[in-house]
């Protein structure tokens, strides 16, 4: 398993924060972005290897998450 980056973390302690599955942060996903979006893509983007812009301000907004800096 590849390691999790920062953001990756973020959206882990996120979720468990907000007592929410996985899932139900892929359907808001899903919802906001209207883009293709499910549990290997969110691996990818918590693990770094995609950085897709839309998703991850959708991701960051969902979850209340602050910008990068």
């Amino acid at each position: 398993m590849a390691k999790l980056s920062a953001f990756g973390k973020d959206i882990v302690k996120r979720l468990i924060d907000l007592d929410k599955p996985q899932i139900w942060l892929i359907e808001e996903v899903r919802n906001k972005t209207g883009l293709y979006f499910d549990d290997s893509y969110l691996y990818k983007i918590k693990t770094g290897k995609l950085t897709t812009p839309k998703v991850v301000q959708a991701i960051r907004e969902i979850l209340d998450l602050p910008a990068e800096d």
